[in-house]
């Protein structure tokens, strides 16, 4: 299993929204190195879903369901998407400024590659945030 960090405005499609619907697609990525990220996803991979914007956080867990496919917002026919389902909230959202005070966290895209929205995490940094997020093993 790999683990990754799906990045939304929150105003376009938020935690509360992913948690209501349960599976929806993760579509309009134009990123091509975002895109190959999802290429890269396999069925049963898990992800961090991060608010960007003004809240900067990590607020739950989502599970890969359905691999890359086609993406029918695009038009050009170029990206693909991939289908995610809410498994769960972290107990206590992750700040920005905490994962950046992190100092075994300093290599995440996240702080290198701030605007990448579908990103690789590493398992030490994966089990580090959701210490940090009060999930227990």
């Amino acid at each position: 299993m790999a683990f990754w960090l799906l990045k939304s405005e929150p105003e376009s499609w938020s935690w509360t929204d992913q948690l209501s619907k349960g599976t929806e697609p993760w579509n309009g990525v134009r990123n091509h190195q975002a895109a190959a990220n999802m290429r890269a996803m396999r069925l049963g991979d898990r992800a961090f879903f991060y608010h960007s914007g003004k809240e900067r956080r990590i607020l739950g867990i989502v599970e890969v369901v359905r691999e890359y496919h086609p993406d029918p917002s695009d038009e050009s026919g170029r990206f693909g998407m991939v289908e995610v389902k809410a498994v769960a909230p972290l107990p206590r959202p992750v700040d920005l400024a905490e994962i950046k005070a992190e100092p075994r966290l300093s290599h995440l895209a996240l702080l290198r590659q701030s605007r990448l929205s579908v990103q690789p995490v590493d398992e030490a940094a994966w089990a580090l945030i959701l210490e940090m997020g009060g999930v227990t093993a």
